[in-house]
């Protein structure tokens, strides 16, 4: 990530561009691959594709906020460039990302079945890391960074198999 080079904090230009160049297009490129060439479903998919990306990306600065504000001088949030991380910063921050994973599971559940499992079980590791980050103080997220532990890793994949078993057909998107 060449913006690592020279960003040390980050305005929220730089934040969205960081962002695409860092997850957002990789959603984008995996759903060109997911879809087939298929141009119509890409269009409709398109925006769930760059927010599941965007959260993923958002989850990770959280999880590593501690690390990379303390050892390598670096904040992402242009919401706490003054150095000021707190709940009502973070609370602000976690309402982005909520929006983020609510666009996105919309697009996997048109994903086509061949890619749907993965795509599912990526978002519900992401999404059960978020939520366990949302439950701890700003002051805990200073403190350590927050994980899974590997034993519940395989509960999420094994009950995310079971839930894709469930899961409506492809294609009933509703943009």
């Amino acid at each position: 990530m060449e913006m690592d080079l020279s960003h040390k904090n980050h305005d929220f230009a730089s934040y969205k561009e960081y962002i695409y160049g860092s997850a957002e297009v990789v959603g984008l490129m995996c759903l060109c691959v997911f879809v087939e060439g298929d141009k119509k479903m890409y269009e409709l998919l398109k925006a769930s594709a760059l927010a599941l990306g965007s959260a993923f990306q958002k989850v990770n600065f959280l999880r590593d906020l501690q690390h990379d504000s303390i050892n390598l001088g670096r904040t992402y949030f242009p919401e706490i460039n003054s150095g000021r991380f707190d709940d009502t910063t973070k609370q602000i921050i976690e309402e982005d990302i909520s929006k983020d994973f609510q666009m996105a599971y919309k697009g996997i559940m048109s994903l086509p079945k061949s890619c749907k499992l993965g795509v599912y079980v990526a978002y519900v590791y992401y999404f059960k890391l978020f939520n366990k980050i949302k439950k701890v103080k700003s002051t805990e997220v200073m403190r350590s960074r927050i994980r899974i532990p590997n034993s519940q890793k395989i509960y999420l994949l094994t009950k995310s198999y079971f839930e894709h078993s469930l899961m409506p057909s492809p294609g009933t998107y509703k943009n």
